[in-house]
């Protein structure tokens, strides 16, 4: 038996929104849960148009990273410039660099005049513990990258590599956002997440002589695998709706927050959910 269903369309001229949109440099993580494919879920739920660079691609889960293979340099620049050329983006964040020579690429192929906002997350080590930027690299990335930066999104470890000290408390932490926001000239986001013995999950931001503190309570029980990547995602996503970096960022520590508290269930593991909704949360705190 054969079924036919008749769809009618009204045919009238289509009057487009306008889309805002948000370039990404980074790894894919074949899980979901982070790099590239975490940044576009994000900029998705954020109402921006994703576009992408990879630069490497892994074989991964929420379990650990198993295989890794950098892409090209030569082919990391096409992307940006293939973007660029036609979706030219109103931000770009990057993530997973991996190497010395992927980072040269990316630099080269920065555009010199009218750059937007740049997030750069310095992604080194993955949550399970993976090595993400080789060691030879760090000194490129801080020479040729973060100056380059209208904002930098390190964790507690990221800045003790890129400082050469340890950052073990809260006033370390204040400590090292200050001489990370004299060296690289650039804004600073320290995540504070990492800090042993903390109440609360607290970031300090500096830009020029603004000083804040944006403070969160964890939420226990959840993978925060891609947290760092959700986060630096969304301040991209409000820097290219136009919205002033300092707001990005306070929005934006509310949308992982909420994220993490709205986090779903995927297989055996927990998976952050960047479309959550009040609904949603709503629904889940009272059962119904």
């Amino acid at each position: 038996m054969c079924v036919r269903f008749d769809f009618h369309v009204r045919c009238q001229p289509m009057r487009h929104s306008v889309q805002p949109v948000a370039l990404t440099i980074a790894g894919s993580d074949s899980g979901g849960g982070a790099g590239i494919q975490a940044d576009l879920k994000t900029l998705a739920a954020l109402g921006v148009f994703g576009t992408s660079a990879i630069t490497c691609v892994t074989a991964q889960n929420p379990r650990g990273v198993f295989a890794l293979r950098a892409v090209q340099p030569a082919l990391v620049a096409g992307q940006m410039e293939a973007v660029f050329s036609e979706l030219r983006p109103q931000a770009v964040k990057t993530g997973m660099l991996f190497n010395r020579a992927i980072i040269a690429a990316v630099v080269d192929a920065w555009p010199t005049r009218n750059a937007p906002p740049l997030v750069v997350d310095p992604v080194m080590v993955a949550t399970s513990g993976a090595r993400l930027l080789q060691a030879d690299a760090i000194r490129v990335m801080k020479r040729d990258l973060l100056p380059l930066a209208t904002l930098i999104t390190p964790n507690v470890d990221e800045a003790v590599v890129l400082l050469g000290r340890p950052v073990r408390q809260f006033a370390d932490l204040i400590l090292a956002a200050a001489e990370l926001h004299r060296r690289f000239g650039c804004a600073v986001l320290l995540k504070g997440g990492h800090l042993r013995g903390e109440a609360e999950a607290r970031d300090v931001f500096i830009k020029g002589s603004t000083q804040l503190i944006f403070s969160a309570p964890f939420v226990r029980g959840v993978d925060t695998h891609g947290t760092g990547c959700t986060y630096a995602a969304a301040i991209t996503a409000f820097l290219a709706r136009g919205i002033p970096l300092t707001q990005a960022v306070e929005q934006a520590k509310q949308h992982v927050t909420q994220a993490i508290a709205g986090s779903v269930r995927v297989g055996r593991h927990t998976a952050l959910n960047p479309f959550w909704s009040p609904r949603t949360l709503a629904r889940r705190r009272t059962g119904r």
